[in-house]
């Protein structure tokens, strides 16, 4: 209960009105959660969150290949999740805003959460060991 409570406060702050969504402003949301499909983008968001990088370093970090970076980049520009600028041959990239973060860590707490509850419900109803 405390995370809906949660959301809703956060949506108070943006005047976002969770309940009564318009299906142009899902179908953009649906798309902005579409970056959270891939691990691959996850992780580059992720390393992001911990400052501007260029795409060789997030190729190092993420243990990919340049080109699928590059291409994973691209899909989180055009969903408006990062931003790329030109220093000399490079470009460096950071995430867009600090909500790109907060979506993240959310998404995150979230996962950890169901996977504290599964835990916690597979020891409640396990069956012990027969003598």
């Amino acid at each position: 209960m405390h995370h809906l409570w949660h959301a809703v406060a956060v949506s108070r702050r943006h005047d976002v009105d969770l309940a009564h969504l318009s299906s142009e402003a899902a179908d953009e949301i649906a798309d902005t959660m579409q970056a959270l499909a891939a691990a691959s983008r996850v992780r580059i968001l992720g390393r992001l969150t911990a400052g501007p990088s260029s795409v060789s370093e997030l190729a190092r970090d993420v243990e990919m290949e340049q080109p699928a970076v590059s291409q994973q980049l691209r899909v989180l520009r055009d969903l408006g999740l990062v931003l790329g600028k030109r220093e000399g041959r490079k470009t460096i990239y950071k995430l867009h805003d600090k909500h790109v973060g907060v979506l993240l860590a959310e998404a995150i707490a979230h996962t950890q959460h169901n996977r504290a509850l599964a835990t916690h419900h597979a020891k409640a109803t396990s069956v012990p060991p027969a003598d």
